[in-house]
């Protein structure tokens, strides 16, 4: 039995955005701690609570994400700080109306269809080849952007023909 397994790893870029909210998190902890010794005591239950929001902030700032591709069935997985693993989302390619890439003429309607939730597990490199699954999530249109390899896409292609465009 010839099972389709393939298993990917996408780091996400980091935006501007998260190397604010990193140094801005730190600088905030480092000044309530030194607050709290010179001001006021009372500026170290500030730090600690600063403390703790870094802790849950922080890590989703770099970001990675797994894609686990077994007969059909994808898996996504998110990694945080290359610590904590989450699993995101699993769908099947054969239930998507349409697997093709973002910038693709066949994707025309769902891009401009803004009623379309929109889940992006890709690197966010606008230079990479972006694909876009169209599929119902919790019984509601989404749009799942994410960044294969050939091998996967390849192997998504056999799997659903008549749905998955590599063009």
């Amino acid at each position: 039995m010839s099972d389709l397994y393939t298993e990917l790893l996408v780091k996400k870029q980091k935006t501007a955005k998260d190397s604010l909210v990193k140094i801005g998190m730190i600088t905030l902890t480092v000044l309530a701690v030194i607050a709290g010794l010179i001001i006021h005591p009372y500026a170290l239950i500030l730090a600690l609570g600063l403390f703790v929001a870094d802790y849950f902030i922080l890590p989703k700032t770099d970001l990675e994400y797994e894609y686990l591709y077994v007969n059909g069935d994808m898996d996504i997985d998110v990694i945080m700080s290359r610590q904590k693993r989450k699993k995101a989302i699993s769908f099947r390619i054969q239930d998507a109306d349409i697997v093709a890439p973002v910038k693709s003429h066949r994707m025309d309607y769902y891009n401009n269809n803004t009623k379309m939730k929109v889940l992006d597990y890709s690197s966010g490199n606008p230079e990479n080849k972006i694909f876009a699954v169209v599929t119902r999530v919790k019984n509601e249109p989404a749009r799942i952007l994410i960044e294969p390899d050939e091998k996967l896409a390849m192997q998504m292609k056999s799997s659903a023909p008549g749905k998955v465009f590599l063009d």
